[in-house]
Order: C-alpha cells, then structure tokens, then sequence
C-alpha cells in the first residue's frame, strides 16, 4: 500500500470488517488519519471528461492536443497538462495503425436482442478430413431465435464469400439489423466493409481476446463440435456438407434448446417472431438493432453514440 487511496481503502475494510475504529485502524497499517479523512477539493469534471469522450468517438485518428483545440473552440478552459491527464485516465488514446484497411464497426456496449433478425452473430470453426486436409466452417446463428441460419464448409472462405452468403440468407429471410464477429481477416476486410455499407448494416467486433462477448455464437460452436465434429470422420467436402445441412436442419427442427424452454428454434421463432410465410418459410421483416443498454464506461472504454464503418 503506497498510494494514500489504497491506504484509505484498507482502513474502510478493517473498520467494516472488523468493527474496528478509525484511530485503531490506522495505527495498525500505519496510515495517517489526516490522510484518510482527506476529500479532494478538485472540481467536478465529468462534464468535460464527457465531451471528451463524445469527441473521441467522432474524431478517431485525433490526439489531445487537436481534441483539446476543439474543445477550446467551445470555450472550454483548461491547462494541458490538466486536459492532458484528463484524456490519459479516460483511456483514450490513438493507437497506431498498422497494415491494410480494416473495417471498426461500432464501439457502443451491445444490448440483449428482443427479437428475430435485430443481431446475427458469425464465427469460423475447423476440421480436418481423414487424409489430413483442413477445411472451414462459417455458422451464422439468429441471437435472439438461437436458429442457426447456415453452415457453409469450404476449403478457403474469404471475405467475399462470406458477403456472397451473408447475401442468400438475406433474400430469404431479411435484412439484419447488426452483424457481430471477431476481428479476423475475412471479417475485417474490404468486402465486408463495403457490404456493410452498402446494405446499411451495422457491425460489431468483439474486443480482441474476449471470445465471451460473442457468447451465442460460442455455445453454438461448442454444440456444433461436440455433437458432430468429434463424432464424425469426414472424408470429403461433399460429404461434410452433407452431413452439416443434416445436422443443421435436425438442430433448427428437433433438437430441444434449453435456452428456449426446451423448444426447438423454430418453434420458438413461430411463437416469438411469426411473418409472413413465404415458400412455407418464415420471412422476417428486417431487423434494426436495439439501443445499447449501458451507460458509458466511468473509465472510457464504451461512447454511446453509435459510429459509422470507418477504415
């Protein structure tokens, strides 16, 4: 303990642990009281720090030095050195950028989806065949109905397939209101940025490393290779997507899902999230996606307002 805060934190948890008093509690971790008693006197600048976030978000590429001549321009008055600690604990630093172009998607905390087509989430697995050859695996799963919307095997599935197929599911069933995956390349290139855009589809990518916040996706996946994957020896691709269509329909149609109340996905779609039928297949109206349902983080990590595709 060598910052007062910490100090005045380990008095707190001996006096409410222990029922101790102040004057005791201090004299065992050697604190000052004066120190403990201490309140800042500082100003309140949340004001500032939220603004400063709201810039941030707009302005991606800027520093503080450019943020602080906006936020001058409004009036704001301010040493730099106050404004440049300000946006260090906010955590709002640029990152330098390396490579090619990447897709950004958006950066507001997600909200649970309350309804068919407001979020598909995407993910990639692999297998391998019996000579040895890997091939790939693109599910895309309905959050909301838990329907799993395809699975489509390959040996190489660039961003311009996965666009191609995002396409056939759209003919059937309607436009998504926002589209979440991981940072990998097929999913952060070109084709997908432009997909995005020109069909007004909103992005999100989950922070690099935090597999959980794609946790749909992940518990389909998981599923998905423990009861087929590990179960099956694929010898051809003809016959791996054979055997997926097979799965996939048994899982949409027959397999109880325990997150739906042990209905299967379309039998809660058809309660849930009817429209009119098209082929005999349910045609969603096309979703938007619901409002993030966290506030902005004390620390910066999230802003609420909802950022265009930017390369």
């Amino acid at each position: 303990m060598v910052t007062p805060a910490a100090r005045r934190e380990a008095v707190a948890h001996l006096r409410t642990t222990f029922e101790v008093s102040e004057r005791r509690a201090c004299k065992v971790l050697g604190a000052d009281r004066t120190s403990v008693r201490y309140r800042s006197g500082r100003a309140d600048d949340a004001a500032v720090r939220a603004r400063l976030r709201e810039l941030a978000a707009i302005r991606r590429r800027f520093g503080y030095r450019r943020l602080l001549v906006l936020m001058r321009r409004e009036g704001l008055v301010m040493n730099h050195k106050k404004f440049r600690r300000l946006y260090r604990e906010e955590r709002l630093q640029v990152r330098r950028r390396g490579g090619r172009k990447r897709a950004l998607g958006t950066r507001a905390p997600l909200a649970i989806p309350q309804g068919a087509n407001q979020r598909w989430s995407l993910d990639f697995l692999s297998d391998a065949f019996a000579d040895g050859r890997r091939f790939r695996i693109l599910a895309v799963v309905d959050d909301f109905t838990r329907e799993c919307l395809a699975l489509v095997a390959d040996t190489s599935l660039p961003g311009l397939r996965v666009v191609r197929e995002l396409d056939v599911i759209i003919a059937w069933r309607g436009r998504p209101g926002l589209c979440l995956s991981d940072n990998g390349t097929e999913l952060t290139g070109m084709a997908v940025l432009r997909f995005s855009q020109e069909r007004q589809i909103e992005w999100h990518y989950i922070a690099p490393g935090k597999p959980t916040q794609n946790a749909f996706i992940e518990s389909f996946n998981a599923r998905l290779r423990d009861e087929l994957l590990n179960e099956t020896l694929f010898t051809s691709l003809a016959q791996a997507r054979a055997v997926l269509a097979a799965w996939k329909d048994d899982y949409n149609n027959a397999r109880p899902h325990s997150a739906l109340g042990n209905l299967t996905p379309t039998e809660y779609a058809k309660r849930n999230a009817p429209g009119p039928q098209r082929g005999g297949t349910l045609r969603y109206a096309e979703g938007s996606a619901p409002h993030p349902v966290a506030s902005p983080s004390p620390m910066g990590s999230y802003s609420t307002r909802n950022l265009p595709i930017a390369g």
